[in-house]
């Protein structure tokens, strides 16, 4: 309760009914945006994979999954994905994708450590996407097209969803400014990671920081990043390490920046034994992702997850995620929510 943010005077500008109809028509013209503007192919994804494996991602290495027996497996472990960063990789290398094509999926998480606010629930549901690369084209510059491309799709369905609803007003800027997290520690010393993305948000209205999961100048990471899917520890052209970032936006509505997307170049071989052992995970090198990987036998590739309920959250200018999702709360915050003009569903 803590964390939640309560808009001073905020009041919903559609009610559920609107709200339904303009989740239903972001997530569609979205994805075919998408789709169409990176050659991305849908692919139908798991809920759970097989405990053991390293297929599941391991975001900061702390939270735990959610796990069952299988009874007809001899009650091997499942776990509920937290996402399907790696699941992907292994999927380009089935399906035999060329490289310039890939694929997308709609990824429905559950993460029980979340700590619950406005923009974090216990379910994290994605548009999770990975195409196939070159190995000319695991550059910073690549990456960087990359983000100026789903940016635009983003502002597409923000044009799309103002012009159906027209209480909505555009805010989003033409242009994403590029940092590496190594610079915005040099301009914000002082700052918390946190303060300093809402720091350069506040300047430019949409930011990918680039560099996430490697130790910066201070001997600290902006944020962590598991070792074994982004590549945040090559030095890319402009001499600065990670082939990686995020996309953040300005959020009028909750005055602070916003998280749309997580993404970057994958690790290749080399860097992914690096990694590990930055991490003090070498013992992962035997997993079957791991050896996959090592064994050559998965392709490059570039990939990421975008918030499916946050860019409607977004769009739609809601102050809580609980507006656009159905999911647990506690009951204080429902309670603090109704009284601040936040219906969650």
């Amino acid at each position: 309760m803590s964390k939640l943010i309560k808009p001073e005077g905020y009041k919903a500008l559609m009610d559920i009914r609107q709200t339904e109809q303009g989740i239903k028509q972001i997530k569609e013209f979205f994805q075919m945006n998408l789709s169409t503007e990176l050659r991305l192919r849908r692919v139908t994804a798991p809920l759970f994979v097989l405990q053991g494996l390293g297929i599941n991602d391991d975001l900061n290495g702390v939270e735990r999954p959610v796990t069952f027996p299988i009874k007809d497996l001899n009650d091997a472990k499942a776990e509920v994905v937290h996402s399907l960063a790696k699941w992907k990789r292994l999927t380009l290398a089935e399906y035999e994708v060329e490289p310039g094509y890939g694929i997308y999926t709609d990824m429905n998480a559950i993460r029980a450590d979340e700590e619950l606010d406005n923009l974090h629930s216990l379910y994290v549901d994605q548009w999770d996407w990975e195409a196939v690369v070159t190995k000319d084209q695991r550059t910073l510059e690549f990456l960087k097209n990359i983000v100026e491309r789903i940016y635009s799709a983003i502002r597409r369905t923000e044009y799309l969803t103002c012009e159906t609803y027209p209480q909505i007003k555009p805010f989003l800027p033409e242009k994403i400014h590029f940092i590496h997290s190594e610079d915005l520690l040099k301009m914000y010393p002082d700052k918390t990671p946190k303060e300093r993305e809402d720091a350069i948000c506040k300047e430019y209205g949409a930011v990918f920081i680039i560099g996430i999961g490697g130790k910066l100048a201070n001997g600290e990471k902006h944020d962590g990043r598991a070792p074994d899917y982004d590549d945040w520890s090559t030095v890319a052209e402009n001499g600065k390490k990670g082939l990686n970032g995020d996309i953040l936006i300005w959020y009028p509505v909750l005055d602070r920046s916003f998280e749309l997307s997580s993404m970057g170049i994958r690790v290749d071989k080399e860097s992914l034994l690096r990694q590990l052992k930055l991490e003090g995970k070498e013992d992962r090198i035997e997993l079957f992702f791991h050896q996959q990987l090592i064994n050559d036998k998965l392709p490059l590739s570039i990939g990421g997850g975008i918030g499916q309920s946050r860019l409607c959250m977004v769009l739609l200018h809601k102050a809580h995620i609980g507006e656009i999702q159905a999911s647990i709360w506690p009951d204080d915050m429902r309670e603090a929510c109704e009284k601040a003009g936040m219906m969650l569903i």
